[in-house]
């Protein structure tokens, strides 16, 4: 099970999750060139260890286990692996 970024994250795109994960599977970074293109930030699954150091980092609230996306924001668990298949 990996972390999931959601809704919340599109336009906010606030890189403190990205600076207390210890495997740096979220991205964007924002010195990636496309970190301005980019709506929102993203977690690779295949890469996350199920920490958790992101969840409570993220201040609009974005990031859930993947088990516990809300019914509203399931198909961002597709667009996290969407992002990384490229």
């Amino acid at each position: 099970m990996a972390f999931v970024i959601t809704e919340p994250c599109i336009g906010t795109k606030d890189t403190a999750c990205v600076e207390v994960c210890p495997v740096e599977c979220i991205h964007p970074t924002r010195d990636e060139e496309d970190f301005e293109t980019s709506e929102q930030l993203y977690i690779d699954p295949d890469e996350c260890i199920d920490c958790g150091a992101c969840e409570p980092e993220c201040p609009v609230e974005a990031i859930f286990p993947e088990d516990e996306v809300p019914e509203q924001w399931q198909s961002y668990i597709q667009k996290n692996r969407d992002y990384y298949n490229k």
